[in-house]
Parts: C-alpha cells; sequence; structure tokens
C-alpha cells in the first residue's frame, strides 16, 4: 500500500478514486508515564514517555486507515492527514485521513 500526503504519485496515475479513509484511536495517559514525564518536565529534555505513546498512535490510526482502504479495493492513499483532538483531561484521539484510490504504472 502506497501512503503519501500528496495530492499525486510520481510514475503512477490515478484510474479509480475509491473515497475517504479513516483510522483512529483514542489513548489515555499512564500513570507511570505521566510520574516519569513530570519529572522530565522540572529538569528539561524530551518526554520521551509521551513521545513514544504519540508514535504507537499513529502508528495504529495509519494501520486502521490502511486496512479501510483495502476493504474498498485500494492500492494507495493519498492526501494523507493526521489531526488530534482532546476528548478529556488525560486522554486524545489521534485521527490519521486520506483519499483512498487505485493507480497504475504511467
Amino acid at each position: 500500500m502506497i501512503v503519501v500526503t500528496s495530492e499525486r504519485i510520481a510514475g503512477k496515475r490515478i484510474v479509480r478514486t475509491l473515497g475517504l479513509v479513516r483510522g483512529n484511536t483514542v489513548r489515555a495517559r499512564h500513570i507511570g508515564r505521566d510520574i516519569l514525564a513530570g519529572l522530565r518536565n522540572i529538569v528539561g529534555g524530551e518526554v520521551h514517555e509521551y513521545g513514544k505513546l504519540v508514535a504507537e498512535s499513529r502508528e495504529q490510526s495509519l494501520d486502521r486507515m490502511i486496512a479501510e482502504a483495502e476493504e474498498l479495493g485500494a492500492n494507495a492513499v493519498i492526501a494523507t492527514r493526521f489531526t488530534t483532538s482532546v476528548l478529556m483531561g488525560g486522554a486524545a484521539e489521534l485521527l490519521a485521513i486520506g483519499t483512498a484510490v487505485v493507480v497504475e504504472d504511467e
């Protein structure tokens, strides 16, 4: 599955547009990670605990979007975007969206 943020894929032409696809995940912070992150906040530096949480969320959202595209018969997703929203204190949604398409070599 080719996944790009652009509207086109070099060397390919879009032969069919299948529509919007999305994948999301909602994650809550973990008390253990919060304690470590709080300590890092005092001394400064990268908050690895939250970085890992965001990376895992991004991959899960992307995997779910790809699965939806595959169900439609797509072999590529163009115009991929990520967005986040806070649902409540300590919980957030990460959403991946894109357009499922069928592409062929030019």
